[in-house]
């Protein structure tokens, strides 16, 4: 089997802040697999909160190089890596290839009828007034997602409330609220109709949502990294997001998938921005969820060929099997 691990740095059409960081480009990997003639593709962007970047998630490939060249499986992906962003983009390039080889695209892998899917667009922290404006020019889109910090959240969401009394909202903190905030802020949001709150505690100190119960669902992103950390999640959380980057590519997220089912939690499925390629395989976890975030190329300058198609309404065209799977 042919192994290619390659850096590929996606400039952004402007800076995106969220709490404690700003992002100026889409820093990706992209794995090429070739076996019988045939080429899968994955890709990936690691964690940022977890210190991922390109070069720490090439190292991870480059160390089982020697496996992967000697041939793949999809319980051996599962056993060769950690969760994260190397194995999704090769757990996803597998996935891919497996396709290509077989002749049996992944739907029919799983027997899944693939239906279109009505993405968030996302609004970047900025000033109430100017955050309020981007959600007008985002008036095509139904469903926004709204970052927040503990800066004056409830004027911020205020402001776009007035600006798009039509849309479906999604408030995510990325951890960046306390308990007592959160109460406090809780009401507002409920009042504002709010249709969850995306992690408002910070990851590993959010106990105290455990019997609390919040009037609009609460949702673990960062205190939920994967199958490992599902349960103690779901006893604090409303809503499951499953992000291939954090939990290690298709093969995991499926098996989140189940245990939420299992539970009767909601999904969301989200992703750390990359390309059409990133997109792909988190479309088929979007097939299961409530909350559908792969609005990630949208805030790219350009996107990659075969790329999936953003249309009005929110509506993201089904990936292309040129484009992966």
């Amino acid at each position: 089997m042919k192994f290619l691990v390659e850096k590929n740095s996606l400039p952004l059409k402007s800076p995106f802040a969220i709490t404690g960081y700003v992002f100026n480009n889409s820093d990706t990997i992209k794995v090429t697999l070739e076996e019988d003639g045939c080429v899968g593709h994955g890709e990936a962007m690691g964690i940022y909160y977890t210190n991922e970047n390109q070069d720490s998630m090439i190292a991870q490939l480059e160390a089982i190089r020697s496996d992967v060249e000697a041939g793949l499986t999809q319980d051996k992906i599962q056993s060769l890596l950690p969760h994260g962003g190397a194995r999704n983009a090769l757990d996803s390039a597998w996935w891919d290839l497996e396709a290509k080889k077989s002749g049996v695209s992944v739907w029919q892998r799983l027997s899944i009828a693939p239906k279109p899917l009505v993405t968030v667009a996302t609004v970047g922290i900025d000033t109430p007034e100017k955050m309020g404006l981007r959600a007008k020019e985002l008036s095509q889109y139904p469903h926004l997602k709204i970052k927040l910090s503990g800066d004056d959240p409830i004027t911020r969401l205020e402001a776009i409330r007035a600006q798009r009394p039509d849309a479906k909202l999604i408030v995510d903190v990325n951890q960046g609220w306390t308990f007592d905030e959160l109460k406090n802020y809780i009401p507002a949001a409920e009042k504002l109709g709010i249709a969850m709150i995306e992690q408002p505690l910070p990851r590993g100190s959010d106990e105290e949502l455990e019997g609390f119960s919040s009037p609009v669902p609460l949702g673990a992103d960062e205190s939920c990294l994967n199958v490992a950390e599902y349960e103690t999640a779901a006893k604090r959380y409303d809503v499951i997001n499953i992000k291939l980057d954090k939990c290690g590519g298709l093969t995991e997220g499926l098996k989140l998938v189940k245990l939420a089912q299992r539970d009767n939690k909601g999904l969301m499925i989200g992703n750390m921005t990359g390309s059409s390629l990133s997109m792909a395989p988190a479309y088929v976890i979007g097939q299961f969820c409530q909350f559908v975030d792969i609005d990630g190329p949208l805030f790219l300058k350009s996107d990659i060929d075969h790329a999936l198609e953003y249309q009005d309404g929110g509506f993201v065209s089904i990936p292309n099997p040129q484009l992966w799977g």
